[in-house]
């Protein structure tokens, strides 16, 4: 699924840009945990409405299913706006993440 994905991967490159190269490879094992799952993606539940439009339940389902096939069941909580857009960006940012290091080399 690439709902946003280009929006999740411009949020990655500027964290990224916002770091020094010393600090990137020190951390180059947590880069995806330094990006999404220290701070929430977007807050307050309108904004995160609004970010999910008519795609809400297929990214609801994403979840489902990633959650399923990675912990062996689903947590998160779906009436939460909030943490159905930054549950998203986080399994997204998985991707973004490993990309970007394929791209500059560190895989």
């Amino acid at each position: 699924m690439d709902y946003k994905k280009e929006e999740i991967t411009e949020h990655f490159n500027d964290y990224i840009n916002e770091q020094d190269q010393e600090w990137i490879e020190s951390n180059i094992d947590d880069l995806h945990h330094y990006a999404f799952n220290q701070d929430y993606y977007i807050i307050g539940t309108y904004r995160c409405k609004q970010w999910l439009g008519d795609m809400a339940f297929n990214v609801i389902n994403h979840i489902k299913e990633y959650e399923q096939d990675n912990f062996g069941e689903v947590s998160t909580d779906f009436s939460e706006p909030e943490r159905v857009v930054n549950m998203y960006t986080y399994i997204i940012g998985e991707t973004v993440v490993q990309e970007w290091k394929e791209k500059n080399h560190y895989e």
